[in-house]
């Protein structure tokens, strides 16, 4: 933990699901967390002050709409006035719902308009955001970026295609990004994620189906849970993984194998 205290990460849409999960993990080995919401202010001051109180650190709850790419300035700017460092920057926010739409479903169902939202909130927002916090970082000696990744662009999933193309290209901006950020101490990585049990993968229509199929390819004969994902983004942002840049990790019970 000493390596880490006192150190800062930014992490988008943290207030459930796997974001909350991943600032938990942070604030618990003594790491100020800034996390951004989409919508419900209450809440993600409620986390806030909960990581404050059980582990001594600093948290605060910025609103952000990640399908608005110009919103990521101000944010940074707005963290720069309660943080005096930043370290970390984990790109996890995703959307669902309606702004999905066209995006969701079968190919010859794909309408531009929702596989242009699914791009702008899973690539445009882990490109400005890492723009912004490397900015940040390189001042401080460098730090750590995290962009989410899904094995949904190398398995077929049904009604898919959208969301697994997008990350297969965040997962390729990622290793550009960690070229060009080398020579400022920075370091980028994916993590790539099986199915996990979270409210978005609930809003899937065949939400069973993905559940029960995923339990019968693991070799771990279970669901993969938040905090399985939490872990290895941590993991990428510590000293012991200062040699690995460029790389999707993959974290899925063993289901691409299967």
């Amino acid at each position: 933990m000493s390596e880490m205290r006192g150190k800062t990460v930014v992490i988008t849409g943290a207030t459930k699901g796997i974001g909350r999960a991943i600032a938990e993990k942070f604030a618990a080995n003594g790491v100020n967390v800034a996390f951004t919401y989409n919508s419900n202010e209450a809440v993600a001051n409620e986390l806030a002050q909960g990581w404050e109180n059980a582990y001594g650190i600093k948290a605060r709850a910025y609103p952000l709409n990640i399908l608005e790419p110009d919103e990521f300035k101000p944010l940074f700017t707005s963290i720069d006035e309660d943080f005096d460092r930043i370290d970390f920057f984990v790109s996890n926010a995703m959307i669902y719902g309606r702004p999905v739409v066209g995006g969701y479903g079968k190919f010859m169902r794909l309408k531009p308009r929702g596989l242009n939202n699914i791009y702008t909130a899973t690539v445009n927002a882990f490109v400005v955001g890492s723009q912004e916090a490397a900015k940040r970082m390189e001042k401080v000696g460098g730090g750590a970026i995290v962009t989410m990744s899904s094995t949904g662009n190398l398995v077929y999933i049904e009604n898919y295609a959208g969301h697994g193309t997008n990350k297969a290209a965040v997962e390729a901006m990622s290793r550009y990004a960690a070229v060009e950020l080398g020579e400022m101490n920075i370091r980028v990585n994916a993590v790539s994620g099986g199915p996990i049990d979270t409210d978005a993968l609930k809003a899937f229509t065949n939400y069973e189906e993905v559940k029960a199929e995923t339990v019968k390819r693991s070799a771990l004969n279970r669901m993969g849970q938040p905090e399985d994902i939490a872990g290895a983004v941590y993991f990428l942002c510590t000293e012991e993984a200062g040699w690995i840049t460029g790389q999707t990790i993959v974290v899925d019970g063993g289901t691409t194998f299967t």
